[in-house]
């Protein structure tokens, strides 16, 4: 069962996520249990909750309440690692299309910064 499952959306669209950023959670599911939780730099309020299916950026002052969601991903059985993955993009605010790219960048360098520390051990 989703987070979102029932919640008013706002927008609906198809997107692609970068190859890289989707590889990068798919690596960190093998090693974090779900979900991966933190907050998001620069944004107060706001976190990231990664689950199996679906990546959400939320308002935990208002009791996780989304503000976007990627989920659906087509990623299953692909071929091709550097390709990236069609996913459907929920937007539950009308102002989230301002911050979406730079919520991703974040997950990222997060995502990155959590693998790296395990290297190191």
């Amino acid at each position: 069962m989703s987070r979102v499952d029932g919640m008013p959306i706002y927008e609906h669209q198809t997107v692609e996520v970068p190859a890289k950023l989707y590889n990068l959670w798919r690596r960190a599911k093998l090693h974090f249990s779900s979900p991966i939780r933190f907050s998001l730099i620069g944004y107060r309020g706001l976190v990231m909750i990664l689950d199996e299916d679906e990546w959400l950026c939320a308002d935990e002052r208002q009791n996780d309440f989304p503000v976007i969601c990627w989920l659906k991903f087509s990623g299953q059985g692909r071929d091709a690692l550097h390709m990236p993955v069609v996913c459907t993009l929920n937007d539950y605010h009308f102002a989230s299309h301002k911050i979406r790219e730079h919520v991703l960048e974040l997950m990222e360098q997060e995502l990155e910064n959590m693998l790296a520390k395990l290297n190191n051990f």
